[in-house]
């Protein structure tokens, strides 16, 4: 992505920790976590490949279409899993706006990749930052503690990689992540 390369550089490792922390969920002892957690180790190891400031490395051209093509099929397997947990929808759609920033990426000359030429916010890139931002907002309020309630704690503290709110933080942060990098697009 482009703009400053101090954000382009927190944004990287943002997505990185984030990508490395969801790996690490792989291990829990839930099916279904450790599946969403490798598509999210997926999607924030790519947004940190994707964020790297076009100062210090630019993509060769075919790298674009290799971007299309692994969250294309992520897309494809999210829409899969969405037929029986509609959860599945947002990694949907954040698997679409990754392949929607590397179509745009490849289509536009690496001097044009800073803005889309003085013609406003493009109508898709509109609604992604509109859908991002509300997660953003609705992940955040659900980090708020609650209070205690009496069946909290029942059975032992949950495994690390099994917590909850480990995981929404995990999805704050690619949510951030995400308004960040269409913005800078």
């Amino acid at each position: 992505m482009h703009g400053p390369v101090s954000i382009a550089w927190l944004l990287v490792a943002l997505c990185a920790l984030t990508g490395a922390y969801c790996l690490l969920r792989m291990r829990s002892g839930v099916e279904e976590q450790r599946r969403a957690a490798g598509g999210e180790a997926l999607m924030g190891f790519g947004m940190a490949a994707m964020a790297v400031p076009a100062a210090v490395f630019t993509p060769p051209s075919w790298a674009w279409p290799v971007y299309a093509a692994v969250f294309g099929a992520a897309a494809l397997r999210a829409l899969w899993a969405a037929r029986g947990a509609r959860h599945h929808l947002h990694h949907l759609v954040g698997s679409a706006a990754m392949v929607y920033m590397a179509v745009a990426m490849a289509a536009s000359p690496p001097a044009a990749h800073h803005g889309h030429g003085g013609t406003g916010v493009p109508l898709l890139t509109g609604a992604l930052l509109l859908y991002f931002t509300g997660y953003v907002l609705l992940s955040g309020a659900r980090l708020v503690p609650a209070p205690a309630s009496a069946g909290v704690g029942v059975g032992g503290p949950a495994h690390w990689g099994d917590r909850p709110e480990l995981a929404r933080a995990c999805r704050l942060s690619m949510g951030i992540g995400m308004v960040a990098m269409l913005l800078a697009m």
